[in-house]
Order: C-alpha cells, then sequence, then structure tokens
C-alpha cells in the first residue's frame, strides 16, 4: 500500500491542468450526457476526466468520490463540482456543478409541464429502456477500469471485496464501512514515510484555514437560506413556494444515500402530509427522473412543479415552473456549500502519511461501493421485478426470473458489442440504444 501512496505524493501522474474555457466545453457535454444516475454519471465522469482528458489521476479520482460519498446531496454532482474546484477554484467548482445541473434540469421543467398537461408520456418510457441499456455498459466498462488501476495491491483487493460484501449481502451502512476501512488504512499507514507538502498548503496556518471555514459557510448558507427567507416574509408562511423551499431545505441536510436513499421520505411527505401529488405520480417522477440527463434528485424538481401547479394560486403552468425553480435551489445550493467548505481539508489530508493511508483505504472500499452500484443497477434495468429477502442477517436480492424484459435484454447486448468490441463512444451508445428503444415502442 505504501508504494502506491508515496508514487502519488512524488507527483507521478499524467494529470494536466486545462483552460478554464476548456473545462468548460467538458463540463457542459457532460452535463448533457449525464444519464444512468450515480452509477453511469461516475462512469462517464471517469471516462472523461481520467482516462480521456487526463486532468485528475486514478487516485485523486477515487480519493475525491469516497469524500463526496460521505455528504448528504448527490454525489455525483459534487463530485464534478469538487473536480471543478480543484482545476479553476471557485468559477471552476460554480461552472461544473450548474453545468452538471442544468441540462437535466430545463429538460425536466419541460417533462413536468407535459405531465401536467397531458398525462403519462409513453414515448419517454420507451426511450429509458434504452438510455438504461446502454448505460449499464458504460458502468461495467467504468467498473473493469477502476478496479484494474485501483486495486493493484491485494490489501486494496480484499478491501474492495469486504466492502461490496458488507454492503450488497448484510446491508451494512456506507459510514460504518468507510469508518472500519478509514480505521485499518489509519493503523497500517504508520509505515508511510513523511512527504512533500504543497508549498500552498505550508503557507496556511490552523488558524487561517478556520477563518477561510467560517467565511465561506457563512458566504454561503446566505446563498442558500436568505431568498428563501425573503420569500417566506413576502408569501408567508403556508403559501406553498414557501413550503417547497423549506421541505427541500431539510432534505438536503439528511439526503445520504442519493435519490434512492430518500425516495421513500419525499414520497411520505409530499404524499400524505401535503397532499402535493399521489403515491403513482411519485413513481412516475422517478422514471422521469431516470430517462432525463443529471442527478436523479432531480425528481425532487417534478414533485416541486406539481405541488405549485396545483396549489400555487396563480397561472398554472408559470407557478409550477415557480415551484420547480425553488426546488432547484433549496436541493443544490448546499452542495456547492458542503463541496466549497470541505474541499480545502481534503487536500491537507492529502499531505499527511497516516490520514492519506486511511483515505486509501476508503478508497479500495468504494470500489466495493461502486460494484454494488452496478449490480444493484443491472438486476433493475434487465429485470421488471425484483425484491430484497433476507435470511437472518443475510440479504439477497431477488429478481423475478418471469419479469426479465427481452428488450432491455437484447439492447443490454447491443451496447455491450459498441462499447466492448466496436470501441464507440458515450454519445453514440446512448444514441443507438435510445433509438433503438423509441424504435421498439414505435413499432408495437
Amino acid at each position: 500500500m505504501s508504494s502506491e501512496l508515496e508514487a502519488d505524493a512524488r507527483g507521478e501522474t499524467s494529470a494536466r491542468h486545462p483552460t478554464f474555457a476548456e473545462a468548460f466545453a467538458v463540463w457542459t457535454r457532460i452535463g448533457f450526457l449525464s444519464f444512468g444516475g450515480p452509477a453511469g454519471q461516475i462512469a462517464l465522469m471517469h471516462r472523461v476526466l481520467v482516462d480521456e482528458r487526463k486532468w485528475i489521476d486514478e487516485r485523486g479520482f477515487l480519493q475525491a468520490l469516497n469524500f463526496c460519498m460521505l455528504l448528504p446531496g448527490p454525489e455525483a454532482m459534487q463530485l464534478a463540482t469538487y473536480v471543478g474546484w480543484r482545476l479553476h477554484g471557485l468559477r471552476g467548482g460554480l461552472a461544473a456543478g450548474l453545468l452538471f445541473v442544468i441540462p437535466g434540469a430545463l429538460l425536466m421543467v419541460l417533462l413536468s409541464a407535459l405531465y401536467a398537461t397531458f398525462g403519462k408520456l409513453p414515448l419517454a418510457a420507451a426511450l429509458l429502456v434504452g438510455v438504461k441499456a446502454a448505460v449499464l455498459a458504460i458502468v461495467v466498462e467504468a467498473l473493469i477500469r477502476i478496479a484494474r488501476r485501483g486495486l493493484k495491491e491485494p490489501a486494496h483487493q480484499w478491501l474492495a471485496a469486504l466492502a461490496f460484501i458488507a454492503i450488497f449481502f448484510f446491508a451494512v451502512p456506507f459510514p460504518v464501512i468507510v469508518v472500519a476501512a478509514a480505521l485499518y488504512g489509519f493503523v497500517i499507514g504508520g509505515g508511510v514515510r513523511e512527504v512533500g507538502v504543497d508549498a500552498r498548503l505550508k503557507r496556511e496556518t490552523p488558524s487561517d484555514m478556520l477563518t477561510a471555514t467560517l467565511r465561506t459557510t457563512a458566504v454561503w448558507l446566505a446563498i442558500w437560506l436568505l431568498p428563501l427567507i425573503a420569500l417566506a416574509m413576502v408569501l408567508g408562511s403556508e403559501h406553498v413556494l414557501t413550503q417547497i423551499g423549506w421541505f427541500f431545505s431539510k432534505l438536503a441536510v439528511v439526503s445520504f444515500g442519493g435519490a434512492y436513499a430518500v425516495l421513500a421520505y419525499v414520497a411520505q411527505d409530499a404524499v400524505q402530509l401535503y397532499g402535493w401529488i399521489t403515491p403513482g405520480e411519485m413513481v412516475d417522477a422517478l422514471g422521469l427522473a431516470e430517462t432525463t440527463p443529471g442527478p436523479l434528485i432531480l425528481v425532487t424538481e417534478f414533485v416541486g412543479f406539481l405541488a405549485a401547479h396545483r396549489h400555487g394560486g396563480g397561472p398554472p403552468l408559470l407557478m409550477g415552473t415557480l415551484g420547480a425553480v425553488v426546488t432547484l435551489w433549496a436541493t443544490f445550493a448546499p452542495c456547492f456549500l458542503w463541496i466549497f467548505v470541505g474541499a480545502p481539508y481534503l487536500e491537507r489530508i492529502n499531505a499527511e502519511p497516516r490520514l492519506r493511508a486511511a483515505l486509501a483505504a476508503v478508497t479500495a472500499a468504494v470500489v466495493g461501493v461502486i460494484l454494488n452500484l452496478t449490480v444493484w443497477f443491472a438486476l433493475h434495468v434487465l429485470f421488471v421485478r425484483s425484491e430484497a429477502a433476507w435470511y437472518g442477517p443475510l440479504r439477497l436480492h431477488l429478481p423475478e426470473l418471469a419479469s426479465l424484459d427481452p428488450v432491455a435484454l437484447v439492447l443490454a447486448i447491443i451496447a455491450a458489442v459498441l462499447m466492448f468490441g466496436l470501441h464507440r463512444g458515450i454519445m453514440t451508445t446512448l444514441a443507438v440504444c435510445g433509438g433503438l428503444g423509441v424504435a421498439w415502442h414505435l413499432l408495437t
């Protein structure tokens, strides 16, 4: 383990520094192609940022990923924000994070308006089948690349395997896995030699770090909360836009584990407490979020749109759009707070031998977590119905074999041939499989 850590510390990496204009164009591309939830988005960014552009090395990417997985909110969006910040500071983080969200958010507003006006959209569901099949191949390819490059030592391989077994078969919470891996790395990291520290970090005293942290926290708390306070003062605490703002702000603080982990919480309150939507519409919301690029937590935008569309007291489409905007603000403004406050500390951790060893162990465990996401995603792409069955402490994900989706299976095979056999790019694979999904719907 120590040999890899020391190599990284000496700067033995092929990472290069792009111009801001170059990075802006790439973040825009990623924003439009980020289908498939966190598994697909992590795979996409790994391919573009690590393999193609070489803007961040393998270890740096995985260290940033496990840091983002510890935060509330969408880990893929926060990963993009972190890499953008690392490349170009504040403006880089804002560009990366916003461009990751904006394309999907605009499309979700459009789909929400069409849904509110016309009901369900079968064509979007057909497109989703093809997109998911393509994303499955993209995810598998990324997993193979990450495992091949990031698990070179036996200790890392064992950590990844144990992490997968713990989270997939025993439902061990991710924070528990992180703490266990970090403790292991910290204990064995005593043999890692002291290395040079970045000159910028040497100049920053603990007092400087604390001052910067407090300043950043104050600024981003104000950006997040002051518009919502103003909204409440103008419209009153009982107005639906005010309720949307505070509800999704609370969600932003507790949304550990991604969109699926908080879906039950959103459904319970949005359906039962507020009466904004029906249970069936909540399922449709998730389907639309999976059809669009961007983080799956955009499912909240659909909820906010319908809530304000129905209860806003003004022109329905205008109120729905305002509801979507308030939801986006309350959901994503905190993400920038977490990253801009925490990212400088990740840089400092990487300069300390024992802490660096602990973070490396967590990185290995994250590979096992990515494998868990991949298997879970494959089950839900290829089978219409599956359930988790418990046998004592053991949990098994059991798909209903009769519910195998033959169209999804064929499209997944086509995607695999395109990616692995013909070496086609992500955009080509998505376009072909999405088009075939729509064509199948129109022909049947």
